[in-house]
């Protein structure tokens, strides 16, 4: 399973000297298969490098999965220039509700608030129907299973398996505070356990999160402690503050290591960043 991400950065995409690490580009991964499937999970700003390689690969077919409609997560799928080749073929999934895709892009996709509608896309766009329920799925031998996000309006978080390794994404994940919709603290833990990487909502210092309870992110002392009790292998730590620079997160990704070590743990913890690739 290979993994690459396009855009970690939350909220709004940021640019300047103190954001070169880490990128700016808002949330954006892509996922290629051992059968070469191409999945994509959200449609951020990153979307939009990464649908410009797709085009130099000649690439014509994939699979797009979202998290939710947040803005930052969308934004900038009218910037997927394979959207407007007719010889493109893309399947939407977003569990459990297909239909809401559709509904969630062509209101992106309005004139005045753009140019172009989402009626005169030319590719070929599937809305996944064999999605019958809200927690499993299959794309080739990828199998995908998904679970309640602790976020306000909703969303989706995702496990990814294949040959016996398995990659979680939890981004805008509250693990603090009871959202509408979400399950339990232990649900995350069974979800995520063992796994062989996690990329989880990691926004806030402590000090931070104390001001923004109820906004549906996490503090990276969370994060470290969720990926302690689950036993995970690896952790990326995701959904960066907009004001973050390379040097805040730098600190931030120290301060994690000492937690970790200090609990007894031993899995390495990192900063997502654009461009990072990771291979299980």
């Amino acid at each position: 399973m290979y993994i690459r991400c396009w855009g970690s950065r939350g909220s709004v995409p940021v640019s300047g000297r103190q954001y070169i690490k880490y990128g700016g580009d808002t949330t954006c991964i892509e996922i290629r298969t051992k059968e070469n499937n191409i999945i994509i999970i959200d449609a951020g700003t990153g979307i939009r490098r990464l649908g410009n390689k797709l085009i130099r690969e000649k690439v014509s077919e994939f699979h797009i999965i979202f998290t939710h409609a947040h803005w930052d997560h969308i934004m900038g799928f009218p910037f997927f220039k394979p959207l407007y080749k007719r010889s493109a073929s893309i399947k939407m999934y977003r569990c459990p509700i297909p239909k809401f895709v559709k509904t969630m892009l062509s209101t992106v996709m309005t004139p005045p608030y753009f140019p172009i509608s989402y009626s005169e896309v030319k590719a070929n766009i599937v809305y996944a129907k064999e999605i019958n329920d809200d927690s499993h799925f299959k794309i080739g031998n990828m199998s995908i299973t998904s679970i309640p996000l602790s976020h306000p309006n909703t969303g989706r978080g995702y496990k990814f398996e294949e040959d016996g390794k398995s990659f979680v994404f939890l981004t805008d994940n509250e693990l603090l505070y009871n959202h509408p919709g979400r399950v339990s603290y232990e649900s995350y833990i069974e979800f995520s356990a063992g796994a062989d990487l996690l990329i989880h909502d990691a926004e806030y210092t402590k000090e931070e999160y104390d001001k923004m309870i109820t906004w549906g992110h996490s503090s990276y002392t969370h994060a470290v402690d969720f990926a302690l009790d689950a036993k995970v292998k690896r952790l990326g730590l995701f959904h960066l503050n907009q004001d973050r620079t390379d040097n805040d997160m730098d600190e931030i990704v120290k301060k994690s290591e000492k937690i970790i070590t200090s609990k007894g743990g031993s899995f390495k913890c990192f900063g997502v960043s654009s461009d990072m690739e990771m291979i299980l």
